[in-house]
């Protein structure tokens, strides 16, 4: 049965409001059910059953699966139009004179024609209408010799650098759909990938220079496998120059306002960036500016980003020493109905993390406790990355809140369910820090001694402070109170603080 519940989940309120005067437009009569099922539906307190016995009194399945036929049929079409009316004013108004302009070389009135294809032509080059044109080009160069004041080798040069421009933009999106393909098997299936070979393979096959120049649409794409590669190997530092380098080529593109759904991601990539690398202040001032995009053409795209933008906000105020604030926003969220379920879980992680570090353990087990699914359905849904996160949190969790017995259970799990993952991806530091956190528990008194800080010292192969990814330092930070006997949140900034001197 179609999933009309993730449609209209994707609405926004003014959206659900258009919507609802659409189908009043449309329905020509007074008993049709449609705005009944949409506005039970935007609810989310249903199940099919539920609605059905809501609408028809009783267990009419064929006329509520009828019902729902036309729903989803309205649903398409409204969104169809909707985005045709805001997206693609300019690609109708080029393809229009395309079309007279060839009417009038039919006529023989070349010289109107012309005309009508060089303003065309400005307009498609403007917003890097490649395949528009090459329509311009190609009927240029039919009718030339209609023209004899035209210079058909110029013409042919300027087809022949639009097709490489087309190849480029075609190519480069392949090469986007390969890496985000590889991405996912890493992220969400655990598939141990050598990611930075299959990279530089992948733009090696297609041909694809970082160099190049590019279209909105592919200075996206090449920053988001830029970012890919960096979120693969934890090393934020080594592109965030060239994501700020590329984005003052995207702030001057014609582009910018058509193409908004790829400048927020623009945007929040680079917000994310910067706090991966501890500039707190830089980040949030991206955030105010993906916040502004996000309020532009009606709050068009607002619902898709809210989670994530909140999220990396409070992430920012909490490691820049404001965790009230980051918890008291944070909060806002943790119980939110959304289609970003990755968003979601990440925002009630994101709040364990704070609670445990402002040593608020009861309302960290009482997040905690609502991960009642297995490993498989995080990985799916959130990564095995997360998951891994998630484990190491809740053997900290059952270690504060003294539930000995499931911390015993909990590190054996751990061990026999990732161990071997993490070897394979070479980060047997992982398991190195839970054999310190295994010791800690079972003797927690020598957490101060020389000895037990001796042996924290020489366990690690220790890199930059400025390049250790934050959240790796956050689990160092915890077992650093204990060998300091200080305060988990007061460890952690400092630790960020000497990061951020380095």
């Amino acid at each position: 049965m179609t999933n009309l519940n993730a449609i209209v989940s994707t609405f926004s309120t003014e959206e659900q409001q258009q919507f609802i005067k659409y189908l009043e437009k449309k329905n020509k009569r007074n008993d049709t059910k449609n705005i009944q099922l949409f506005t039970l539906l935007v609810k989310e307190e249903f199940n099919s059953k539920e609605l059905c016995k809501a609408i028809y009194e009783s267990d009419n399945k064929v006329a509520y699966h009828a019902l729902r036929k036309r729903l989803y049929q309205s649903l398409i079409d409204f969104i169809a139009n909707t985005n045709l009316e805001e997206e693609n004013s300019i690609d109708m108004q080029i393809i229009k004179y395309i079309l007279a302009s060839r009417t009038f070389l039919i006529n023989k009135q070349a010289k109107i024609a012309y005309a009508i294809l060089e303003k065309a032509e400005v307009i498609a080059q403007e917003h890097s209408l490649f395949p528009i044109l090459n329509e311009i080009y190609h009927t240029k160069i039919e009718y030339a010799y209609l023209n004899p004041s035209v210079d058909i080798n110029s013409l042919v040069s300027e087809f022949k650098t639009n097709q490489k421009n087309h190849y480029l933009e075609e190519e480069l999106n392949m090469v986007y759909a390969k890496i985000k393909q590889t991405l996912n098997d890493m992220t969400y299936k655990g598939q141990v990938l050598d990611f930075q070979t299959i990279l530089n393979t992948t733009l090696a096959e297609h041909n694809i220079s970082l160099n190049d120049s590019m279209s909105f649409k592919s200075l996206y794409q090449l920053m988001t496998i830029v970012s890919i590669s960096a979120f693969v190997t934890n090393d934020y530092l080594k592109i965030e120059p060239f994501l700020l380098d590329t984005y003052l080529k995207i702030q001057t593109h014609k582009l910018k306002d058509k193409q908004l759904y790829y400048h927020i991601q623009i945007v929040y990539m680079i917000a994310n960036t910067l706090f991966r690398n501890k500039k707190f202040e830089a980040s949030l001032s991206h955030l105010e500016q993906m916040k502004s995009l996000m309020e532009g053409q009606r709050k068009k795209h607002f619902r898709a980003f809210e989670l994530k933008y909140n999220l990396l906000l409070s992430l920012n105020l909490n490691y820049n020493g404001n965790q009230n604030r980051a918890i008291e926003h944070l909060e806002n969220f943790k119980q939110s109905k959304h289609p970003d379920t990755e968003s979601v879980l990440d925002i009630q992680l994101s709040l364990v993390m704070f609670y445990i570090q402002g040593s608020r353990f009861k309302e960290a087990h009482h997040i905690f406790s609502k991960f009642y699914h297995t490993d498989k359905y995080y990985t799916e849904k959130a990564g095995i990355e997360w998951v891994i996160k998630k484990n190491l949190v809740e053997i900290i969790l059952h270690i504060e809140l003294e539930n000995i017995d499931l911390v015993e259970s909990r590190l054996l799990s751990f061990k026999r369910n990732y161990n071997s993952y993490l070897k394979q991806i070479h980060q047997e530091r992982v398991i190195t820090y839970l054999q310190l956190v295994n010791q800690y528990y079972k003797h927690p008194e020598s957490a101060t001694t020389d000895t037990f800080k001796n042996k924290v010292e020489m366990s690690f192969n220790w890199i930059e402070a400025k390049q250790e990814d934050i959240f790796v330092m956050s689990f160092f930070a915890w077992l650093k109170s204990k060998m300091e006997n200080k305060p988990l949140y007061e460890t952690t900034l400092q630790l960020v603080e000497i990061a951020q001197k380095s």
